[in-house]
């Protein structure tokens, strides 16, 4: 996978990079896998806004991603390599034995006509999903879950992955992308593998427009505002408004915002990384 960089020809074009598309292998959904996804502008069912900055943005469908990976009984074959607009990663279509068709998320590497499979049993290959008691320590995974039956929660995000450091007892150790070290339990399920399209982060829209087809209206900061709309806001001439903080008042440069008394600061073995 790779990104493309254009000729300065159009001011927007100039710092625009965007990625190759060359991993894709299909231009339209499967339709029994898609379900439509109505915009919300920011608005709440009342219709006042609630989250700022939102709005327009080009149609797009939801497509039906399969995370708890539970079909054991019979190995998939992947059928194509397709973009999804809901998501940084790529989505791989595989089709059972039985016919049914699914959506998962694709890693990197994966290839249309390979096979994959999951379950208790399964070799431990790219895209394969097992219980972490079955990985080998040192593995690459993504999709993990949190709890069993859960369904994938950490590492979903194009390029992402955890490495399983060890087992102790009922848990496994993982290293997350962030940096953060926790426990989760060997009979929750992983993929093996890293997740697709690790350049995203390499991309740049180049100019505001492409933010607005993406449902991004224009970001106004805290200090070009008056002291009634934000904290940081008011002062004469360019004042910069103080302690860096949110509108609410939330300081933002290091405040732990976490509860103390979380449940699940117990499987926190090391914070991640500031």
């Amino acid at each position: 996978m790779a990104v493309r960089k254009f000729k300065p020809v159009t001011p927007g074009q100039r710092n625009k990079v965007i990625s190759a598309f060359d991993d894709i292998t299909a231009k339209k959904p499967e339709k029994s896998l898609i379900e439509p996804l109505k915009r919300t502008g920011g608005r709440n069912n009342q219709g006042k806004m609630t989250m700022r900055y939102i709005g327009g943005g080009h149609k797009k469908m939801y497509r039906v991603i399969d995370f708890l990976r539970d079909k054991d009984e019979c190995t998939a074959k992947v059928m194509t390599i397709e973009y999804d607009p809901n998501r940084s990663a790529r989505i791989a279509l595989v089709q059972y034995e039985d016919g049914e068709k699914r959506y998962i998320i694709a890693p990197n590497g994966l290839k249309v006509g390979q096979e994959i499979a999951s379950g208790s049993g399964v070799a431990p290959e790219v895209g394969n999903c097992l219980p972490l008691s079955e990985i080998p320590l040192g593995t690459l995974v993504y999709n993990i879950e949190l709890r069993p039956g859960q369904g994938a929660a950490m590492a979903r995000s194009a390029g992402t992955y955890a490495q399983l450091a060890a087992r102790e007892g009922n848990h496994a150790i993982l290293r997350l992308p962030s940096g953060e070290t926790r426990m989760v339990l060997v009979s929750c399920r992983a993929t093996v593998g890293t997740v697709s399209n690790p350049d995203h982060n390499l991309e740049s829209h180049g100019k505001a427009g492409r933010r607005r087809w993406l449902g991004r209206r224009p970001r106004n900061r805290g200090v070009v505002m008056n002291p009634v709309d934000h904290p940081m806001g008011g002062g004469e001439g360019r004042a910069s408004g103080g302690h860096p903080r949110s509108r609410k008042g939330l300081p933002a440069k290091g405040y732990k915002t976490r509860n103390p008394k979380s449940t699940s600061n117990k499987f926190i073995i090391e914070r991640r990384k500031k």
